[in-house]
Order: structure tokens, then C-alpha cells, then sequence
């Protein structure tokens, strides 16, 4: 029926327990490094319980170990990694569509040959549709939830059921697709890199970042924790943080709310942040919010001698060399990630 076209991809990531895995070399002693962090988790909040003077009871210990659990709980991390290779099973099996499927680990996307590619279907949580979109070029992305109860999947339209017959009106082009604005640096060092939520620009290490901040017509020397710039789809994500700072700080000072500034995902615009700006004799801080609308751009130049990076949706193990001398554009990117939707 489709003989002689092209693959379709299917992306995958590590569960957290093939994590762990990777990690400690093998399954048991896995096991036993989650059990050792449930014993020390227990004993510390029993210490720091004494050492209030407050006395431990049997149901103060339930409680303890209760909250232990939650974060050392290795049956729940076998259960997120069988539902998750089930769905994956089923997934390939419900893509019998007489096209060439080829699974591709999310570790090989920057390397992976998407010219081949029919379509893209990515199962996993939404920071991997993320992540995919920003490789695939004019490639429609299928999001599929492999675990409803788990993720909430605001990128992530599909249940694996429905995989088979999305995938069918992708390839006839009969698929419902929704344009993404995506975020776009170039270096005079001839680097580029795309955000689908955001970028930050700063230092690998809790050192400031020193760096100049040029928007629009006013140039400025500034030493923060870091820049973030957001898109639209990233402005419910990490730069919701820097909201809710300031919603913080200002309740405490004036008792008011500050208004957040919101983005549709589709908006041609990105939002920018400075984060704790520091003002002394070389910097300042009269710039540390604005919007870079499409054709308008925010340039910054690098002070920082080493570990200045540039990453974008926070996979700091993917970054861009930002040092002195070095300067970033940033800019409305004109590729667009392309969700299929229904």
C-alpha cells in the first residue's frame, strides 16, 4: 500500500529504573541503593525530629517512612518502566502500515537522518516532543501518551490506541496541525541552536554570568545568575518561575500581585528574563525583561572567560560554548515544530 516510501520514526527515552541501571551497573544494585536511601531518608527525619525535642511515635514514624517511600520507591519505578515497555510493544505493533518503522533512542537525535522520515512519532513524557521538535525540520510530530495516569501530556494528544490511525492521516496529509513558534540563537561563531521552550545563557558553574545585553537601541553591561528567554510554549514552564518570584517578593513588600505576561504557543514572539541581576560599577541593571517580536532581535555578548553555555530546554549535556568574545543573537526562529493535533 505505502511501498517505496520513506520511515516512520519512533522516539524513545530511558525509563528512570533503565536510568538506575545505566548507572549502578545492574539491576540489584539498583536495589539495594534505593533501599539504603529509603534507611538513611528515615533515620535522618527521625534524628531531626529528636533533635527538636519531639518525641517519635509509631505514628510518626508511619508518616516518615511514608514520605520516605515516595521518594525511593523502586516499585514504582519498575511499574513506570513495564507500563511504559508495554505501551511501546503495542505502539509498534498498532504502526503495521506497510511503512519502514525504525525506533531511535532520544540520545541519537542530533546525529539521526531525518531527511528519511515520513513522519515522527514520539513516545514519552512532553520534554521529549521538546526536544524532538527542534530536529525534525518541517517533519509532523505525533505525541503519544504511553501513560495516561503518570503524565498529564499537554503535547502528547495521543493515546497509543489512537497512534495507528493518526500516524495513517499524517502520511495522507489529512492530519489536523498545529504550528509551533520556536526560538532561534546564532553565534559569530557559526553555531545555531533552536528552543522549542526556552534558552538560558549563563555559567555552568553558581559563578555570575558576565555578559552585555543589547534590545533594541539600548546596550547594557550586566551580571546576573543567567538569561532565559521563552517562547510561547515555554512561558507555563520555567519561565513561570520568574513570575512567581516576583509575585512572591512583591506580596511580601506591597501586599499586591504582580501580572504574569503570557504567550499563546503559535504567538511570533519570545519573552526574556534577567535572573538576580546585580548592579555594581560594571553592571547594571535597567534591562531584565522584555519581548524579542518576529524580525526584532536580543543580542548578547559573552564576558565569561570559561564555562559560559548556551542550552536550550534545559538539556544542559547539549550546550553551545559561550566565552568571551563570543556573541549570541537571538531570534524568532522561521522553522516552526509541526504537532499533530487530531
Amino acid at each position: 500500500m505505502y511501498a517505496g516510501t520513506k520511515m516512520i520514526a519512533v522516539i524513545t527515552r530511558e525509563t528512570r529504573l533503565e536510568g538506575l541501571k545505566q548507572r549502578w551497573g545492574t539491576a540489584s544494585q539498583a536495589d539495594f541503593l534505593l533501599e539504603a536511601a529509603f534507611d538513611h531518608e528515615v533515620e535522618r527525619r527521625r534524628k531531626a525530629r529528636s533533635a527538636k525535642g519531639l518525641a517519635v511515635s509509631e505514628d510518626d514514624f508511619s508518616m516518615i517512612a511514608t514520605s520516605a517511600s515516595e521518594l525511593t520507591d523502586h516499585a514504582a519505578y519498575e511499574e513506570e518502566d513495564e507500563t511504559y515497555r508495554k505501551s511501546l510493544r503495542t505502539l509498534m505493533q498498532e504502526l503495521d502500515v506497510e511503512v519502514p518503522v525504525r525506533e531511535v533512542d532520544r540520545r541519537y537525535l542530533p546525529n539521526f537522518d531525518f531527511d528519511r522520515c515520513l513522519a515522527v512519532v514520539v513516545i514519552g513524557q512532553d520534554g521529549l516532543v521538546a526536544n524532538v521538535a527542534k530536529y525534525v525540520g518541517n517533519l509532523p510530530v505525533i505525541g503519544v501518551n504511553p501513560d495516561p495516569a503518570r503524565y498529564d501530556g499537554v503535547l502528547l494528544p495521543f493515546q497509543v490506541s489512537e497512534a495507528r490511525a493518526a500516524v495513517l492521516r499524517t502520511i495522507k496529509q489529512k492530519a489536523r496541525i498545529e504550528k509551533v513558534t520556536l526560538a532561534e540563537v546564532n553565534t559569530i561563531t557559526g553555531q545555531r541552536m533552536l528552543a522549542f521552550n526556552d534558552f538560558f545563557i549563563g555559567c555552568r558553574t553558581h559563578a555570575s554570568a558576565r555578559y552585555t545585553l543589547e534590545a533594541g537601541s539600548v546596550r547594557e553591561p550586566q551580571s546576573s545568575s543567567g538569561v532565559l528567554i521563552s517562547t510561547g510554549s515555554g512561558a507555563t514552564g520555567w519561565m513561570s518561575s520568574v513570575f512567581n518570584m516576583a509575585a512572591g517578593v512583591s506580596r511580601f513588600v506591597t501586599g499586591k500581585e504582580v501580572p504574569r505576561l503570557t504567550l499563546a504557543r503559535d504567538d511570533r514572539k519570545l519573552m526574556w528574563a534577567v535572573r538576580e541581576p546585580f548592579t555594581s560599577r560594571h553592571s547594571s541593571a535597567e534591562q531584565v525583561m522584555g519581548l524579542v517580536n518576529d524580525q526584532e532581535e536580543l543580542v548578547i555578548g559573552s564576558q565569561m572567560p570559561t564555562n559560559g553555555v548556551i542550552f536550550s530546554d534545559g538539556i544542559e549535556d547539549d550546550y553551545l560554548e559561550f566565552n568571551s568574545g563570543n556573541i549570541a543573537t537571538f531570534t524568532v526562529s522561521q522553522q516552526r515544530a509541526r504537532l499533530v493535533v487530531g
